[in-house]
């Protein structure tokens, strides 16, 4: 069972590798009844008893999942292997003519684990195939985030951005609080678990504010690149970034509202 789409050169030389040892295995095991003629079919499980396993000699089968193909089998291929509970939504359908040589499975099994070197072979067989998916999937899954600056432990009054500063990291407080200022004015209030310096990092424009540690807190450093990559794949982090800036301005709407006018304006 291989994933549908293009292979690297490795997962080519490994399918043909593992293609080779199915007739191996069954050199010396006898078929349970004739090799079966099928016609293209939309659910070829349905024409196959379940107690059987099959050598497909010839033609190519794939397979769905929630009626989105994701794997083929093809000639060299054991077919049956999947079945159970945990195989109900796949469906195997083959657009041609297929030859397949049937075998009990329970035969099968024991033919397999009388000799030391088949067992392991089909072990292989097993974390072969394993392997092709994890790579397919290692491809396909965007990168998770870890951050390479780690913790920092601040004390009371240790600045923790600058304003103007060159914008390369965004930070979460994990335990503590600070306090945002804008020309030595405070503009807002940094509580745990608030998400702050990552506008300035969306933008690439210099700090707008300083944050300055109120008591002693543990501050998580999220390189900017990292962030950002995290923004795209991670919803729930860009949802926490949008509340964190709707308080902020909240915030500092709230401290416009309670500046007192000009002298010209009253």
């Amino acid at each position: 069972m291989y994933l549908l789409g293009e292979q690297s050169a490795w997962a080519d030389a490994l399918i043909n590798r593992l293609q080779s040892l199915p007739a191996l295995w069954l050199r010396d095991l006898a078929p349970c009844g004739p090799t079966l003629e099928l016609e293209a079919s939309d659910d070829l499980l349905a024409q196959l008893p379940a107690d059987q396993l099959f050598l497909l000699n010839e033609g190519g089968i794939s397979g769905c999942i929630a009626a989105r193909p994701l794997f083929y089998w093809q000639e060299g291929d054991l077919i049956g292997l999947q079945q159970g509970e945990n195989w109900a939504d796949c469906r195997l359908c083959n657009e041609g003519a297929l030859r397949l040589t049937p075998y009990r499975r329970g035969e099968f099994f024991q033919h397999l684990h009388a000799d030391t070197h088949r067992a392991e072979q089909f072990l292989e067989y097993l974390l072969g195939q394993m392997a092709i998916l994890a790579h397919a999937v290692a491809e396909l899954k965007p990168r998770e985030f870890r951050s390479t600056n780690g913790f920092k432990r601040v004390e009371a009054g240790e600045t923790l951005i600058s304003q103007g500063d060159v914008a390369d990291h965004v930070f979460v407080i994990i335990d503590g609080h600070a306090e945002a200022f804008v020309d030595g004015q405070k503009v807002g209030d940094v509580p745990k678990d608030e998400i702050f310096g990552a506008m300035a990092v969306f933008t690439g424009e210099p700090r707008s504010a300083t944050v300055i540690a109120r008591e002693p807190s543990t501050i998580m450093l999220i390189p900017g690149e990292q962030f950002l990559s995290m923004t795209r794949t991670n919803p729930k982090i860009a949802h926490s970034l949008i509340e964190s800036m709707a308080r902020r301005i909240g915030q500092l709407n709230r401290q416009i509202t309670r500046i007192p006018p000009p002298e010209s304006l009253r």
